[in-house]
């Protein structure tokens, strides 16, 4: 499982790679498109930002995981997007916009979890590595 300072590094390397490329490289990962998230911090009140990977972008809805590499724990980002859904979102470095994270019911997990790992085979490991099922967030325009 990834550490904290491992996961802010991969981050920050990301960031670096499209600063240094002007987006030429980091816009997509493993096919998928990048998306950076920015939440308001549970704890602190204070935006957070995190890039992730979209399996799933369906016209205006954007699909991501929240796997934190098979961990046993669920990732910062979405203990606060579920605290407080109201989000920005930049897809492939375009412009942020406002949106709206909520968390996929059972049924829609069920529906979405195929393609998510049909996008990404790395998903179903994630998910064998660990007892929590990972949550599907589903990002919608605000």
């Amino acid at each position: 499982m990834p550490t904290d300072l491992q996961l802010k590094t991969m981050n920050a390397g990301h960031r670096l790679l499209l600063t240094l490329t002007g987006g030429r490289l980091g816009r997509t990962i493993a096919g998928m498109p990048s998306v950076e998230l920015t939440t308001i911090g549970r704890k602190s009140g204070e935006t957070r930002s995190v890039m992730l990977t979209a399996p799933i972008v369906d016209g205006d809805t954007i699909v991501v995981v929240a796997s934190r590499g098979g961990d046993p724990t669920h990732p910062a980002w979405f203990l606060n997007l579920r605290d407080n859904p109201a989000v920005e979102v930049s897809l492939q470095q375009g412009p942020r916009r406002p949106m709206k994270a909520r968390i996929a019911s059972a049924d829609e997990r069920a529906a979405l979890w195929p393609r998510v790992v049909a996008a990404y085979r790395g998903y179903a490991s994630y998910q064998r590595k660990t007892t929590r099922e990972i949550p599907l967030v589903l990002l919608t325009p605000a």
